[in-house]
């Protein structure tokens, strides 16, 4: 594995997941946990901008960036799931579209396809990431707003799998 800048950005994100959750289950403030949460969203945004603009992509950045961006994520929706800002069923849905697309790239992968990962994905993940950040101040206490926050989550999530397996689903035909 090539430790460049790009990959040390990702393992940071992997790092900060579990200080994350410390952080808000010890019951520390949450403007603590969102400073953590806003650095780590930087490094997904830095890691992929450095690593193509540089041309330091590797397989272990391809393999460990996504699977980052899932912790931090669903780290923060079972927080909320805890607290009762979030119903588990939601994040249950987003559990299963990560699963299914990852079973489906496998099987592309297999197959010699690279799937590239779509605009309503990248949506769905920004959409995802701006409500946890919004659900961590005080906005966050209302229940509406976590049932708002909680729509767009599962709109978009069901939104992006369909369209992956529509778009993709040919890979599953022998």
């Amino acid at each position: 594995m090539k430790y460049n800048l790009p990959n040390k950005l990702t393992i940071l994100r992997v790092i900060l997941v579990p200080v994350f959750m410390a952080v808000l289950l010890l019951g520390w403030s949450r403007y603590i946990a969102l400073a953590i949460f806003l650095i780590a969203c930087a490094t997904d945004f830095m890691d992929g901008y450095i690593a193509r603009k540089h041309n330091l992509v590797t397989d272990f950045g391809k393999f460990m960036d996504p699977l980052a961006d899932k912790l931090l994520v669903t780290s923060a929706m079972l927080v909320f799931v805890q607290w009762g800002m979030l119903p588990a069923w939601v994040v249950m849905v987003v559990i299963a579209r990560e699963f299914a697309v990852s079973g489906l790239r496998m099987i592309a992968a297999s197959k010699g396809v690279v799937m590239a990962a779509g605009w309503s994905g990248k949506i769905k993940t920004g959409a995802t990431m701006i409500c946890i950040i919004l659900m961590l101040t005080p906005l966050g206490r209302k229940p509406a707003f976590d049932a708002l926050c909680a729509t767009v989550i599962l709109l978009t999530t069901v939104y992006s799998g369909v369209e992956y397996f529509i778009k993709n689903g040919k890979v599953l035909k022998d």
